[in-house]
């Protein structure tokens, strides 16, 4: 676009209200069923303030039947039937931007969207190099959005006009960019190929949510206390009483104790009450302070944050203290399943102990970046980088059929047949 951008800080038919109750839901669900086309589709949530990470606002928008601002947890404790909502969409396409963000929470209330659009999917389809909402809608509808409420606390009720005014604007002008990304994708001869990405979007992230094998190793710098089985244990029993009491009054685990506090709990292990308290970050409550309107949603949680006392910590560090060596839990050994299945990731190890593997791999980039030039495609969605390193780790690169190593390896058809000659020229 040309012209300077417009900027749009509200939708069209006015901010929308939260429909919380059963009527409102039917009464939508009516008139989602009497609308025709599309259905636009956004979801916010309250990651860094509640537990977990479900929806705490999902947002619509149809034609005909206008936005709907609709609160899960509300809706949830009504019991009202989402297959209503299913059967009101029927089989419409849903349009998204960055879906894989958004389909899990639904899939979790038993939203079941059949078809999917994703604009950032196709934004980066089409060459673009910035594929931010914003952004997509500037290039594309030549508007730019108010957007300034990204990291805001989505559970708090009421929810104020302006937050609404903002979950309304992500789904506002969906519609309009289907239609004219639609078009542009005909003209890059490329419908076909992000018609398979979106499928393929929709059928892994519509999936049951696995859950980490061992949740508690996912503290940040777990890594640092490897070797260390009492250190080990300290953070796993802290990790434990918090993730337990973050549940049980529902706020994000990190507001009652960062993994920062655990790591240095861990490293220091403290054996009387002066060690302890030397140790500011586990008697002092959480204060979070950017300097922006999220200093007072951080602050409605310091009631809550008041409730757990230090002095659970401190019990918790000292069981961990006293618990026989024989219950600590062992350093992990070795790489993870994952991580034996995959080629490694550590250029230095391919370089030094591999060459020759290494300088296939070289070769394979250089020929993924010059398809990736060509078509106007990102290389790592023609195809992803680990799938490039699995098919250069071997000794014997002749063996390879390629077209069915990333059919296996989950590359999508119209990778396949970019992919295909290239590559079987360059690994023999």
């Amino acid at each position: 676009m040309d012209a300077d951008p417009v900027l749009q800080t509200q939708p069209r038919e006015g901010v929308p209200d939260v429909i919380d109750t059963v009527a409102g839901y039917m009464r939508y669900c009516e008139r989602l069923a009497a609308a025709v086309g599309p259905l636009a589709a956004d979801a916010e949530r309250a990651s860094g303030y509640r537990y977990g990470h479900g929806d705490r606002l999902i947002q619509f928008k149809r034609e005909g039947a206008g936005i709907g601002l609709l609160d899960p947890v509300a809706l949830n404790a009504l019991d009202v039937d989402w297959d209503m909502f299913n059967e009101a969409v029927a089989d419409a396409t849903w349009i998204l931007h960055d879906a894989k963000q958004d389909l899990p929470g639904f899939a979790d209330l038993g939203l079941r969207p059949m078809r999917l659009f994703d604009t950032e999917i196709a934004a980066r389809m089409l060459g673009l190099h910035r594929y931010g909402l914003a952004h997509v809608t500037e290039h594309y509808l030549g508007i730019t959005l108010a957007k300034e409420h990204s990291a805001a606390d989505w559970s708090y009720r009421p929810l104020s006009r302006d937050l609404r005014c903002y979950a309304a604007l992500d789904v506002e002008l969906l519609i309009d960019l289907d239609d004219v990304m639609t078009r542009d994708l005909i003209r890059q001869g490329k419908l076909a190929w992000a018609e398979e990405e979106f499928a393929h979007t929709l059928r892994e992230n519509l999936r049951p949510r696995r859950p980490h094998p061992v949740p508690w190793m996912r503290i940040s710098h777990i890594t640092d206390l490897r070797n260390e089985p009492r250190a080990l244990g300290i953070a796993k029993a802290l990790w434990e009483r918090r993730d337990e009491l973050a549940r049980q009054y529902d706020i994000a685990p990190t507001l009652l104790l960062p993994d920062a506090a655990i790591i240095e709990a861990a490293q220091r292990k403290p054996h009387n009450a002066a060690q302890f308290r030397s140790i500011r970050s586990l008697n002092e409550r959480v204060r979070i302070q950017l300097g922006n309107e999220q200093d007072k949603m951080f602050e409605r949680y310091a009631p809550i944050q008041r409730r757990v006392k230090p002095r659970v910590w401190k019990e918790t560090i000292q069981q961990a203290l006293e618990m026989p060596e024989s219950a600590l839990p062992a350093p992990p050994q070795g790489p993870t399943v994952e991580e034996r299945a995959n080629a490694p990731k550590s250029m230095k190890l391919w370089k030094q102990h591999h060459p020759e593997r290494f300088r296939r791999l070289q070769a394979c980039r250089a020929a993924v970046n010059q398809i990736a030039e060509d078509v106007r495609i990102p290389p790592d969605m023609v195809v992803k980088p680990q799938i490039l390193r699995n098919l250069c780790w071997t000794d014997d690169p002749r063996s390879r059929d390629v077209a069915r190593f990333l059919r296996d390896e989950g590359a999508r058809r119209w990778q396949i047949d970019l992919l295909n000659a290239s590559l079987t020229r360059v690994i023999m």
